[in-house]
């Protein structure tokens, strides 16, 4: 069997959509050769579409004299997330084969954090004087046009300090009388993005206007750059797959699965898996301190996965629920009292529901095959209460804790559900235990 490396590939009529339907299975070389032979509007279109991983991969992989021409193709926001995806010792070299006016940009985006709008933004972009005529807008844009400005939908109105003054889509500018000023065309009230702003915010404010590009100014209104909605779809899907890891327990990966190496990958998982391990011991220390209980009336036990796995299952949901809520913008610090008013009462009637099942079932279940004993009442009672009080303690430990872990600075995705639950079991139990002491002592007990 030959070696993946060895497959050949054809080099007739090969398009960038061929390359990139097998790009996940080619390696390093294949993806390089493969990448050579494509027509060079198609390797364009390959290398516009590519992950900022797999690109920093592919550029550092090609001979210099390649390397110059695809880079200075590039426009400088995806420079700058080359350079900051390369290793240390190449960013200098990446620096130098750009021109002094794209090298000038690259350093100012990289000044700015990655996941700022700063640092996602476009510093080409198509600006015009309000008192130009439409007439010489329209010609002079026709020039800019032939360069590679990337989204080219609106043209922006700068006054003389650089300040943004309002918008003119080509549509209008297009429908316009040719004498007409910019001034008089344009739309104020522009939507707009402070450099600083985080990404999430980024992607929540494109969401709420639909727009294709938003401008990113500084405190002081002066236009920077612009975000484009192809960048956004970058940072959803980045942040995203964070949120997802981190909620399923584990910290979040640098790289795609299969690209992460098996060390990285054991010590991203383990490490929050032994810290969940330690956590669940506390069930073992929790279900000793109710040793002489559990001696006494061993059907206790039977119930014990039933109670924590209800517990955590209603905390796993109301944690899924605000941490969502949260990453949409929808819940606010703020919020805290409303939230928690709303799964104390969704706690309540969920274990009410829960603690009714749970009675019958018990009832039932004694009626066919007699396993509970003379006190078989009890014991239902004991699961049903305990089922109202875990299940409530489920929803308000899970809709608050992100509030709890955002209110300290932390990501809330951070109380994923196998913490939330760790946390519910060991309260459960104790609950669970100190119920059944309470209504069967002097009878069971």
């Amino acid at each position: 069997m030959r070696r993946a490396s060895e497959r050949p590939i054809p080099d007739d009529e090969l398009t960038a959509a061929d390359l990139r339907e097998i790009w996940s299975i080619l390696s390093l070389d294949e993806r390089v050769q493969g990448f050579r032979v494509l027509p060079r509007e198609e390797a364009e279109n390959l290398l516009f579409g590519l992950t900022d991983s797999d690109l920093t991969k592919l550029v550092l992989a090609l001979k210099p004299s390649d390397r110059r021409y695809w880079v200075r193709l590039l426009p400088p926001d995806d420079i700058a997330d080359l350079i900051q995806g390369a290793p240390p010792e190449e960013r200098d070299a990446l620096l130098a084969l750009l021109d002094e006016r794209t090298r000038h940009e690259v350093n100012a985006l990289l000044a700015y954090a990655e996941d700022e709008a700063g640092g996602l933004m476009n510093p080409r972009y198509a600006r015009v004087r309000p008192d130009m005529t439409i007439d010489e807008a329209i010609s002079y844009l026709r020039k800019l046009a032939r360069q590679n400005l990337g989204t080219f939908s609106y043209a922006y109105v700068l006054d003389e300090q650089q300040k943004l003054l309002g918008v003119i889509s080509l549509r209008e500018l297009f429908a316009s009388g040719g004498e007409r000023k910019v001034r008089d065309a344009m739309q104020t009230g522009v939507v707009t993005l402070q450099e600083n702003v985080d990404q999430e915010t980024v992607s929540r404010v494109f969401a709420e206007t639909d727009l294709v590009a938003i401008p990113v100014v500084d405190a002081d209104g002066v236009m920077k750059g612009i975000v484009t909605v192809d960048d956004v779809v970058d940072v959803v899907q980045e942040e995203a797959t964070e949120d997802i890891q981190k909620f399923g327990g584990m910290a979040a990966l640098e790289a795609p699965y299969l690209a992460t190496g098996f060390f990285e990958m054991v010590k991203k998982r383990g490490g929050i898996l032994a810290i969940l391990f330690v956590g669940e011991m506390l069930t073992a220390t929790a279900m000793s301190q109710f040793e002489g209980e559990i001696a006494k009336a061993v059907i206790l036990a039977l119930f014990v996965p039933l109670i924590i796995s209800s517990g955590g299952n209603s905390g796993s949901q109301a944690s899924t629920l605000v941490i969502r809520a949260m990453a949409l913008g929808e819940v606010e610090l703020r919020d805290v009292f409303r939230v928690l008013r709303r799964e104390l009462g969704a706690g309540l009637a969920m274990g009410t529901g829960l603690g009714i099942i749970g009675f019958v079932r018990v009832v039932v279940w004694q009626q066919f095959w007699p396993t509970y004993g003379d006190h078989y009442m009890l014991v239902a009672a004991v699961v049903a209460l305990s089922l109202v009080g875990v299940v409530v303690l489920g929803t308000v430990t899970g809709g608050l804790l992100p509030f709890l872990l955002r209110r300290i600075g932390l990501d809330p995705a951070s109380s994923s559900a196998p913490f939330v639950a760790t946390v519910v079991d060991v309260a459960g139990l104790i609950m669970y235990f100190t119920v059944a002491g309470m209504l069967l002592r002097g009878t069971m007990l």
